[in-house]
């Protein structure tokens, strides 16, 4: 039975990524599009999710491989959910504490200064000599693309995520707190917590999600199958409203003012300096676009579609470290979840360009380059791994 309400609640973590659903509401797209919308700031992944399957939330601001998860079963009760926004791309970086850097520097000076992970394989090697534990390292949660960025890097660097070093799991707010209070060594999470870390001097970057995979997936924007099919206009609604702020939020004039929203008490409740680090951009860095490109892109590059191939690698990571059993399929799996078709039809509401492609090739691009679609040609971003 169709639902015609459109009173609803959508729920968020405190990171930058969760601007599109803060514009929709600051900036009046979620009225204008006949919506009356209440953010429900949560204070981790689990809650959240929690809340998005038993109904507490309409939708949410969404880990990328999350959906998938909860949909096979994987991640708290089997709900099968759909995706038919990505809300951005890039924004994680692994921050490590002072004294590890210090380590990292003595045990592999060249892999330090790369923002190679063969500096963490050295430190580990010099522990397991002396009998010291191993690095400990934070995650936002099992299921998300910081834990596949890091094991990534990790393992790129010769080192065993699963044998050399641990892995915990820390909300986003929560990672200075614990890696200025040493109870753990690193972290991987989104803008702005990293340069949160290194504006209070007690970390440093040692590389960021854009040098792992160029222009990688990050959260999405998530609701119950059940919830869409109920309510299929406000869904729609939704995502024409999203798709209108990350369009605003992609234009280098506006990020100034999307700074000042996110770092407000009721939001991230963070500085606006770090903040803006991400956002803006700090002196010297890469750009791209006139933006940084570690940084959240929102909207350019077809950065809105939910691909199918994002979906599918996901997925594959998953079965790479064991926590997917090869019954699954995944092409079907990611087909049941991500829904381009959805994020098409409320972009060409707006008269937004849409790509017809439900999936691209992956890792494969060290710069821009040009997909050929039977929408006409789209100009799509770096995706190097």
């Amino acid at each position: 039975m169709t639902d015609h309400r459109t009173d609803l609640t959508l729920g968020f973590v405190p990171l930058a990524d969760c601007a599109p659903l803060i514009v929709a509401e600051r900036k009046g797209f979620f009225r204008e599009e006949g919506l009356s919308v209440r953010l429900s700031r949560e204070s981790s992944w689990a809650s959240l999710r929690d809340k998005l399957v038993c109904g507490l939330l309409d939708g949410a601001h969404m880990l990328a491989p999350l959906p998938l998860a909860i949909t096979l079963g994987l991640s708290g009760p089997k709900t099968p959910m759909l995706v038919g926004l990505s809300l951005n791309l890039n924004g994680n970086a692994v921050t490590v504490s002072n004294a590890l850097a210090a380590e990292m520097a003595a045990a592999d000076p060249e892999g330090a200064a790369a923002g190679s992970a063969t500096a963490i394989a050295a430190v580990v090697a010099a522990r397991r000599q002396t009998g010291a534990p191993p690095p400990v390292f934070a995650i936002v949660f099992p299921v998300s693309s910081h834990h596949d960025q890091l094991r990534t890097w990790l393992a790129a660097g010769g080192v065993d995520p699963q044998r050399d070093v641990r892995i915990v799991v820390v909300p986003p707010p929560q990672m200075v707190a614990h890696l200025s209070a040493g109870r753990v060594d690193g972290f991987c999470v989104g803008a702005p917590w990293g340069d949160v870390a290194v504006d209070q001097g007690v970390g440093v970057m040692a590389t960021t999600g854009w040098q792992i995979w160029n222009n990688a997936p990050e959260k999405v924007f998530a609701v119950t199958r059940a919830w869409a099919e109920a309510r299929p206009d406000a869904h729609r609604a939704l995502l024409r409203a999203l798709i209108r702020a990350a369009a605003w939020l992609d234009r280098p004039q506006h990020r100034p003012e999307a700074v000042a929203m996110l770092a407000t008490p009721e939001v991230l409740n963070a500085p606006a300096a770090s903040i803006a680090a991400s956002l803006v951009g700090r002196p010297g860095e890469l750009m791209v676009d006139g933006l940084p490109a570690r940084g959240p892109v929102y909207h350019r590059r077809a950065a809105g579609l939910p691909w199918r191939s994002h979906a599918a690698w996901f997925l594959a990571q998953l079965r790479r470290w064991g926590d997917l059993p090869d019954s699954v399929d995944i092409a079907a799996a990611a087909a049941a979840v991500y829904r381009p078709d959805l994020y098409r039809e409320a972009a060409w509401d707006l008269g937004y360009p849409a790509p017809a492609a439900d999936s691209k090739a992956e890792g494969l691009h060290d710069g821009p380059w040009v997909l050929a679609d039977p929408a006409g040609d789209v100009a799509l971003g770096a995706d190097r791994f």
